[in-house]
């Protein structure tokens, strides 16, 4: 008889005990006077497949939850803004109708439910980043079939039908494109519709896009025509491709950048193509192997280095802002865990650590190359209507905040400068980028300051996940006042801010009581490690030294 999977775990842990149990020390240095300048919140973009989801119930609450975290604007990207359907959601599907045509064939346009979709952004002061897609059946090549038949078990590529296909006529299309942006304008008015960002499509080098290259650059000309002409001061941009560490996602990046600095305009004929900012993709691999999940932070990294690069390699682009239009550990949020068992580190403190460690390395890579990192879009929502924990890669399940939440939480705390933070933990970014952290964990540090107020945030991260021994920390951080200041450390771990343990202690409930849904709510926000010290500095320093668990991560917040 095989062993069980949980047997399995058990035996490969046991094996690994005596390296686990050694407790790792690092130092940590902290200047907070050593200015690196502005820290970008480029955390405040998160994105879906399912724009009905925005105006339910669910997606109403963790909106108001995230515009909430943030001192700025929150930037918001969805699919499916423009796919025929009478709004009712699916897994990777949803419909506003905004296009039909009557039996002459002439166009008519309802803002219906995309208007339910923006009054609820605009309403919580968040930003539409304006994905212009997908495709109206009455214009799409290839109308039948249009909606895919996909469940969260069936290969990703099923998704692929109707809405996927170039236009039949791209005037049609563009005059679309301006009577949206138009009907913004009008409702919301200029000034606002000016802060929007304007994107056409999403990944078009994948099954997203069933035209040709040439085909999209052609969609993408036209488009950006009929927003300039509807509201000059608009900002577009493109493509959104995705996987630029490969070296075929990474020649259609180049494409589309050729086509916009020296290439013919399909639209209008003249030269080049308006461009305001860059967007492509960046994900992670993991994989299920001995029983236990393995990140692959490497293949994220690496797409953003080489993304990065790619946008340095044009002279007359390099300086525009980027947007990185998804970055996560792997491509589909609509695929569980419980058909996909790589996807299942999802609920837990993998997937809170993992993001800690692999957005500072965003900002790492981007100063490498020079870029102009603005964002990077989490693409995790909510799934209304779905079981409790089931495994998708979401930031809340049935109203209640997961532990990767309380990280964009943390981020939220944090701004002004980025200030100088040195770890003996910490792995070197190439090493990360080429084989992400499978040997020594990553123990390091972000680091803020504000005008009263250093914050360092400090994680310890490993792809594998299996337990292992607390690190031993110290954090020294200079550039104090004299005296006294008062230390907040906050943390998410098995213990802290975790409502998925709580949630199995209970017995993993999918009818939770009223008390036992109070409960989580309280244990799906931030939790403070200890309550708020005074603690002495010497020459401006104060030391703290603190056990941080393996894919535990601490917020240490100064203030004074």
């Amino acid at each position: 008889m095989m062993p069980s999977m949980s047997m399995q775990r058990l035996f490969l842990s046991l094996l690994a005990a005596p390296l686990l149990l050694t407790a790792q020390k690092v130092e940590i240095q902290v200047d907070a006077a050593q200015r690196m300048g502005p820290l970008t919140p480029i955390w405040r973009y998160y994105g879906y497949d399912e724009p009905n989801y925005t105006y339910m119930k669910d997606g109403r609450k963790l909106l108001t939850e995230l515009a909430a975290m943030h001192s700025g604007p929150v930037y918001v990207r969805m699919h499916n803004l423009l796919t025929t359907g009478d709004g009712t959601p699916a897994l990777k599907w949803g419909s506003t109708n905004a296009y039909t045509e009557d039996a002459q064939g002439n166009p008519r346009y309802d803002w219906t439910i995309i208007d339910r979709i923006f009054d609820t952004l605009i309403q919580r002061k968040m930003k539409p980043l304006v994905e212009i897609g997908f495709m109206p059946k009455a214009l799409s090549t290839k109308p039948e079939p249009y909606q895919h038949k996909w469940a969260a078990n069936q290969p990703y590529s099923r998704i692929e039908a109707g809405w996927a296909y170039p236009p039949r006529d791209y005037a049609k299309w563009a005059e679309l494109v301006r009577q949206w942006v138009l009907h913004s304008v009008e409702r919301y008015g200029r000034k606002e519709v000016e802060t929007w960002m304007w994107e056409v499509w999403n990944e078009p080098n994948i099954m997203y896009w069933q035209g040709t290259p040439e085909e999209y650059q052609k969609l993408y000309d036209y488009s950006v025509d009929a927003v300039k002409r509807a509201l000059p001061t608009a900002k577009v941009g493109g493509p959104h491709s995705t996987g630029p560490g490969s070296a075929r996602s990474e020649e259609y990046l180049h494409l589309f950048l050729t086509h916009v600095v020296e290439g013919t305009n399909y639209a209008t004929g003249k030269k080049g193509s308006p461009i305001d900012f860059l967007a492509f993709h960046a994900k992670g691999r993991p994989r299920f192997i001995e029983g236990r999940v393995q990140m692959g932070s490497e293949y994220q990294l690496r797409d953003l280095d080489h993304g990065f690069a790619t946008v340095a390699s044009f002279p007359t682009l390099k300086h525009l802002p980027v947007i990185i239009g998804e970055s996560d550990p792997e491509g589909c949020a609509a695929c569980s865990a419980s058909s996909y068992p790589q996807n299942a580190y999802r609920n837990g403190t993998v997937y809170s650590s993992y993001t800690a460690a692999t957005f500072a390395r965003k900002f790492d890579l981007a100063a490498r190359h020079g870029a102009n990192l603005q964002g990077a879009v989490t693409w995790a929502f909510e799934f209304e209507n779905q079981p409790y924990f089931d495994g998708f890669r979401d930031l809340a399940t049935n109203g209640i905040d997961k532990p990767v939440l309380n990280i964009f939480r943390m981020f939220g705390r944090m701004g002004g400068d980025r200030v100088a933070a040195r770890s003996s933990g910490a792995l070197e970014l190439d090493a990360m980028v080429d084989k992400g952290v499978k040997g020594a964990a990553d123990i390091a540090a972000l680091a803020s300051r504000q005008a009263r107020r250093a914050s360092i945030m400090v994680w310890n991260y490993h792809d594998d996940d299996l337990p292992a021994a607390a690190a031993n920390v110290a954090l020294t951080v200079r550039g104090l006042p004299a005296g006294a200041v008062r230390l907040r450390h906050l943390r998410v771990d098995a213990t802290h801010s975790n409502s998925y343990e709580v949630w199995k202690k209970m017995g993993s409930p999918q009818q939770p009581s009223p008390a036992q849904y109070a409960e989580l709510e309280r244990s799906g926000q931030l939790q403070e490690l200890a309550p708020v010290e005074t603690v002495k500095t010497s020459l401006g320093a104060a030391v703290v030294h603190f056990e941080l668990p393996r894919q535990g991560v601490s917020l240490l917040e100064f203030e004074w």
